[in-house]
């Protein structure tokens, strides 16, 4: 699908990286659902109804909250995004107080894959969201690759 002048300026990165918009706008699911593998809902660690969360893990908006609820589905920690081609990683980004504001998924590539909020999916590199919006990745998690 290319380039979108739109995403450029609200992450400026992306404009010194490589990134390809890779699906139209979608207000279904958002960056936590979409590494989850969950096209359907909205991931969000608040009381509200419209939104999901997993069961069990605290309605917090902390890093420690977002790792247990990955957890649940097979992830741990890892020191590193560097492709490995036995796991599948996601990337937890956060602003300067930790609190997780964006997610990402690395592909078969070693590019890694993000739904923006109510707009479109991209294909990027890990430091192209970084910035003012998404802050920095604040922790690399993994799991075996299922395929």
């Amino acid at each position: 699908m290319g380039k979108a002048i739109h995403l450029e300026l609200r992450f400026p990165n992306l404009a010194l990286t490589e990134y390809n918009v890779t699906s139209p706008k979608s207000q279904e699911y958002n960056c936590f659902a979409w590494v989850a593998g969950d096209q359907e809902r909205w991931w969000q660690p608040t009381p509200e109804d419209e939104f999901y969360w997993v069961e069990g893990v605290p309605l917090e908006e902390t890093l420690a909250a977002y790792i247990q609820a990955y957890q649940t589905i097979g992830y741990g920690i890892c020191d590193n995004a560097e492709l490995e081609a036995e796991y599948e990683k996601i990337a937890l980004y956060v602003d300067e107080e930790g609190i997780p504001v964006h997610a990402a998924k690395q592909l078969s590539t070693g590019k890694w894959s993000s739904k923006l909020g109510w707009l479109e999916d991209i294909e990027h590199e890990l430091e192209g969201l970084a910035g003012e919006r998404y802050g920095n990745v604040g922790q690399i998690l993994r799991r075996f690759n299922s395929a």
